[in-house]
C-alpha cells in the first residue's frame, strides 16, 4: 500500500506515458505472457505427454522453443541465486571455503547424465502423474549445466577486489554489507554477465539430455527443442535438424538484443579508472526503457527502495568476551576438520558400498578410460587457451567489436555437439579415420567458450587508464603482452580454463558415444562408459563411472588448477 500511495504523488507528468512506453510495456507483457502461458502448461496430466507425442512438423518449433527458452531462464534464475549464496560464502568465510570450493570441483565433474539418472525418480515422485515432475527435472539438468561457471565468476571477483577501493571502503566506514553492494556486487558484474550469457549456452549444449530423459526403462520427452534435435537424429532427418537449427539462431538472436546486450551496455558503468572508455557498448532496448516515463515512474520507488537497503549498516555487534587464545582456536580447526575428515570416510564408505559388487578388474579398467578422457581433455584446454585467450583480450577491449560478436558466440557456444554427428559419423566411417582420436573435437565444442567469454570479461574491465598509459609510454609488440593485458586478464582466464576443464569432462558424455540413425561410434572414455551404461540403467556403474571422474577432476584441482587459481589471485590483484 505505501509503494501504491508513493506512485500517486508522482507528478502527472511522469504518470502520462509516451510512445516510448507502448513498445517498452508490449516487450514486458509479452514476456509475462510467454512465462504464464508455459506455466500453465507444466500441470497438465503426465499422460498428456505419451498421447501428444513429439513430431518433426516444424510449425510446433515456436511452441518448442518457447517452453526450452523458459526452462533454461529459470535454471539460470536458479544458478544466479546459487553464485550469490555459495560463490559469497566460500569467498567471505575460510572453513566454509575449505569445504564449498572442493565440493563445487565434485559437482562440475558430475555429468549431466550422472545427475539425471539419480534425480528424475525423485523429481517424478514428488509429483507423481504431473508433468510438472518432469518438467523440475528437467530445468535442474539445465541448472547443473549453468550454474558453477557463475559460481567460480562470483567467487573469483569477491576475491580480486582492488586493494585500494577495499581499504577506501573501510576508511570511510562502510559496513560488511555496504561494501558488498556498493563495492564488490559492481566490481563482479561485469563478469558475471558474460558468464551468465555462457550459462544460456551451456544449457543448449546439454539440452537434449535435459529434455530427452532416458534413464533404463523411464523414457521421457519434454516438448522442446532438445527433444526434437533427438528425434531428428534417430530418424536421420537433416531438413528437421536444419529446421532446429534456424529456430536456436533465432530464439538466441532474441534473447541477445532483449536481454543480454542491454546488460553488457548497464554493466560498463562499473568499468574501473577515471577515464571514459573510448568506445561504449550500446543496446537500443536499454536505451528504450530509460526513455520511457511511465515505466520508469513505476520502477522509481523499487530502485530508491534498493539503494537504501543497499546502505543498511546490519551492524551485529557480539558481546565482549575474552579474545580467544590460539590453543583454542587450534583446538577449533583441529574440531572441524575432524568432523570433515568422518564426513569424507562417510562418503568414501557409502561410495565404496555402492560399487562393492564390481569386480577389481573392471574398476582398473574404468580407471585406465578415465587417464585417456584425462589426455583428451588436458591437450584440447591447452588449444583451447592458446587460441581463445589472446582473440578474447582483442574483442573485449572493442566493445562495438564486441556488439557484433556477442550473438555469434553465443549460437557457436550454444551449438549442441549432437547436431554435428551426422558430419562425424559420415566423415569417420566414410574416410575409416579412427573414432578415438577424431571424435576428440566435439568436447571443445562445449568447453572452449568459458575460456573466451571469460577473457571478454576480463579485457572489457582492464581501467582504460592502464591502457592510455601503455599507449603513452609506446608499449608494444610482446611487451605489451607480457607486462600489461596478461596479467589484467589472467585472473579471469584461469576461472575460465578451471570451468572450461570441468565442461569438457562434462561432454565427454556426448562426444564419445556418436549415434546417427543405426551406426554408432564410441571412443575408449570415461564419458562413453557413463553414457552406455545410463542407456542400460546399470546404476552401479553409473556410480563407478561418475566417481572415478570426479576423483580425476578433483585431484587436478587441487594439483594443479587451484594452486593456479590462488596464485594469480594473490599476483595479479589489482592494486
Amino acid at each position: 500500500m505505501q509503494l501504491i500511495h508513493r506512485i500517486a504523488r508522482f507528478p502527472v507528468r511522469l504518470a502520462r506515458p509516451n510512445r516510448w512506453d507502448f513498445v517498452a510495456g508490449a516487450l514486458v507483457f509479452g514476456a509475462l505472457a510467454l512465462v504464464v502461458v508455459v506455466a500453465r502448461e507444466m500441470h497438465v496430466p503426465l499422460a498428456v505427454l505419451g498421447a501428444t507425442p513429439i513430431t518433426l512438423d516444424p510449425t510446433h518449433l515456436p511452441e518448442y522453443a518457447a517452453r526450452t527458452t523458459t526452462r533454461m531462464f529459470a535454471a539460470l534464475a536458479l544458478s544466479l541465486l546459487f553464485a550469490f549464496g555459495v560463490g559469497t560464502l566460500a569467498a567471505k568465510n575460510r572453513r566454509a571455503e575449505t569445504i564449498l570450493i572442493p565440493l563445487l570441483d565434485i559437482l562440475q565433474s558430475v555429468p549431466v547424465l550422472g545427475y539425471l539418472s539419480f534425480t528424475v525418480l525423485l523429481f517424478l515422485s514428488l509429483f507423481p502423474g504431473s508433468v510438472l515432475g518432469a518438467e523440475l527435472a528437467a530445468i535442474f539438468a539445465i541448472f547443473t549445466s549453468q550454474v558453477w561457471n557463475m559460481t567460480f565468476s562470483l567467487y573469483q571477483s569477491l576475491r580480486t577486489v582492488p586493494r585500494d577501493l577495499d581499504e577506501s571502503a573501510r576508511a570511510f566506514h562502510l559496513s560488511a554489507w555496504q561494501r558488498f553492494w556498493r563495492l564488490e556486487v559492481p566490481f563482479a558484474v561485469p563478469g558475471l554477465v558474460w558468464n551468465m550469457m555462457m550459462s544460456m549456452s551451456g544449457g543448449w549444449f546439454f539440452v537434449v539430455a535435459a529434455e530427452a530423459i532416458a534413464v533404463g526403462a523411464h523414457t521421457i520427452a519434454l516438448p522442446g527443442v532438445g527433444s526434437y534435435v533427438a528425434l531428428a537424429i534417430t530418424e536421420r532427418d537433416l531438413a528437421a535438424v536444419g529446421w532446429a537449427l534456424g529456430a536456436m539462431l533465432i530464439v538466441i538472436g532474441l534473447y541477445d538484443q532483449l536481454v543480454f546486450r542491454p546488460l553488457v551496455a548497464w554493466s560498463d558503468k562499473f568499468r574501473l579508472g577515471e577515464t571514459a572508455a573510448a568506445e561504449m557498448p550500446r543496446s537500443w532496448v536499454l536505451r528504450l526503457f530509460r526513455r520511457t516515463r511511465l515505466l520508469q515512474g513505476l520502477g522509481a520507488p523499487l530502485c530508491r527502495r534498493a539503494r537504501s537497503m543497499a546502505m543498511w549498516r546490519l551492524e551485529f555487534r557480539a558481546r565482549k568476551t575474552p579474545t580467544p587464545s590460539s590453543t583454542r582456536a587450534r583446538a577449533a580447526d583441529l574440531l572441524f576438520y575432524g568432523i570433515l575428515a568422518a564426513a569424507s570416510l562417510g562418503g568414501a564408505w557409502l561410495a565404496w558400498a555402492v560399487v562393492s559388487g564390481i569386480a577389481t578388474t573392471e574398476i582398473l579398467h574404468v580407471a585406465l578410460l578415465g587417464c585417456f578422457t584425462l589426455l583428451r581433455v588436458a591437450v584440447l584446454t591447452s588449444l583451447a587457451l592458446l587460441v581463445w585467450v589472446p582473440l578474447g583480450i582483442l574483442v573485449g577491449l572493442r566493445p562495438r567489436l564486441a556488439e557484433r560478436i556477442q550473438p555469434a558466440a553465443q549460437f557457436l557456444a550454444a551449438f549442441p555437439a549432437n547436431l554435428l554427428f551426422p558430419i562425424a559419423v559420415v566423415g569417420i566411417v566414410h574416410l575409416r579415420l579412427e573414432p578415438n582420436i577424431w571424435l576428440s573435437p566435439l568436447m571443445l565444442l562445449g568447453a572452449q567458450w568459458y575460456i573466451l567469454f571469460n577473457v571478454i570479461a576480463g579485457a572489457s574491465v582492464v581501467p582504460q587508464d592502464l591502457v592510455e598509459a601503455a599507449r603513452g609510454f609506446h608499449v608494444r609488440g610482446w611487451l605489451w603482452w607480457r607486462k600489461v593485458m596478461l596479467p589484467a586478464v589472467l585472473p579471469y582466464a584461469v576461472t575460465g580454463a578451471l570451468t572450461a576443464w570441468g565442461g569438457a569432462w562434462n561432454a565427454s558424455i556426448v562426444a564419445e558415444v556418436v549415434r546417427w540413425g543405426d551406426t554408432r561410434l564410441v571412443a575408449q572414455g570415461l564419458g562413453a562408459y557413463i553414457t552406455i551404461n545410463t542407456e542400460a540403467g546399470d546404476y552401479p556403474r553409473i556410480a563407478l563411472g561418475i566417481i572415478v571422474m570426479c576423483l580425476f577432476v578433483v585431484v587436478i584441482n587441487r594439483l594443479l588448477w587451484r594452486p593456479l587459481y590462488d596464485a594469480t589471485g594473490r599476483r595479479f590483484r589489482p592494486q
